[in-house]
């Protein structure tokens, strides 16, 4: 079992930056794999990065690569999305999953979500 809160959304201007954090709770959170999405108003929610439970291998939307990096720390039972060069397209709702990762095809299945965190880029 499971348990995920996320922070750190926020309004900011194009080019800012904001990370994200999603503190789990359970005594299973340092054997599951994590990663988030996001959801903006009208579309469908869509994949954003991932990160396997031992930190080792990452894979992020190509809308994002270069800017956005994911990083956990399974003392602190937490998760990171650091956001850089924001864009208003990156707007939406994001959310914190945990769930198993498969290589070939890539495919992240969480089984278990947080709340969501909004974030807002202004033009």
């Amino acid at each position: 079992q499971v348990q995920l809160g996320e922070s750190g959304g926020g309004l900011v201007q194009t080019g800012g930056s904001l990370r994200l954090s999603c503190a789990a709770s359970g005594r299973t959170f340092g054997r599951n794999d994590m990663g988030w999405f996001r959801q903006a108003p009208g579309k469908e929610r869509e994949f954003v990065a991932a990160i396997r439970w031992n930190g080792g291998r990452t894979n992020y939307a190509d809308s994002v690569k270069g800017r956005f990096t994911i990083s956990r720390d399974n003392a602190k039972n937490t998760v990171y999305l650091q956001m850089n060069s924001l864009k208003p397209e990156d707007t939406a709702v994001y959310y914190c999953g945990a769930g198993p990762i498969t290589i070939a095809p890539f495919r992240f299945s969480p089984r278990y979500w947080g709340q969501g965190t909004q974030v807002t880029v202004s033009s």
